[in-house]
């Protein structure tokens, strides 16, 4: 309740004359209450959900623009552009995918449209990425076979491969930097570029030798220091 007093004075001929007032300040924090609250609500259900075509057309663009492997036009679409993703969770799904069966940039896909719109999302970006894209580079393959000779051709496919692979490398940097102040991650990340590039291990041999061991070094020193 508002807080309530009497003010007196005296007047002519020694009348006392007084006067209630009302503090309507002194409880500020009731009339704040009767007020909507906005910073109440769940900060989940502020975030407007990403529209389904958004996601299918982004991934249209991977498909299409992705040339030597779609993970560098993925990463750029959605952690650069879209900002749906930031760098350590985008790693977090490439890192999942390397076990998945069938190319990474698919489980990419859906791995990234189910953290978005779950089920719908995961179809909507298999959509974007498989229907149209695959249609045009299976008219494209069968147009270069016929011409695949053509030194004009493979000049130009030989410089798309180059281009491919400095993007690669360029995606696996971008990565690499939110760990470059943990000196194990960077000496795992030299190990797996050594055994696949000099080694000529396969992927999957890679993988089951320093997984494990990454995993134990991780567990005894975490990146928090506790």
């Amino acid at each position: 309740m508002p807080a309530t007093w009497t003010v007196c004075s005296r007047g002519p001929q020694n009348m006392s004359i007084c006067a209630r007032a009302t503090d309507l300040a002194a409880e500020p924090s009731g009339m704040v209450t009767n007020l909507p609250r906005q910073d109440r609500q769940d900060p989940e259900q502020q975030i407007p959900a990403v529209p389904l075509a958004s996601i299918a057309v982004a991934f249209l663009c991977v498909s299409l623009f992705g040339f030597g492997g779609g993970i560098v036009w993925a990463h750029r679409i959605a952690v650069e552009r879209r900002r749906w993703l930031n760098e350590q969770e985008f790693l977090d799904i490439v890192s999942l995918t390397q076990f998945l069966p069938g190319p990474n940039v698919i489980g990419i896909a859906v791995c990234i449209g189910t953290k978005l719109r779950g089920g719908a999302g995961a179809l909507a970006a298999l959509a974007g990425f498989l229907l149209i894209p695959w249609s045009v580079g299976l008219a494209i393959g069968v147009i270069c076979l016929d011409y695949a000779h053509t030194p004009l051709l493979r000049g130009m496919l030989g410089g798309i491969s180059a281009t491919a692979a400095g993007l690669f490398v360029a995606t696996g940097l971008r990565l690499l930097l939110p760990h470059y102040h943990r000196p194990a991650a960077v000496i795992f990340a030299g190990l797996a570029l050594a055994m696949m590039a000099f080694g000529k291990l396969p992927l999957l041999v890679v993988l089951l030798i320093l997984v494990p061991a990454s995993t134990a070094v991780a567990a005894l020193f975490p990146a928090d220091g506790r």
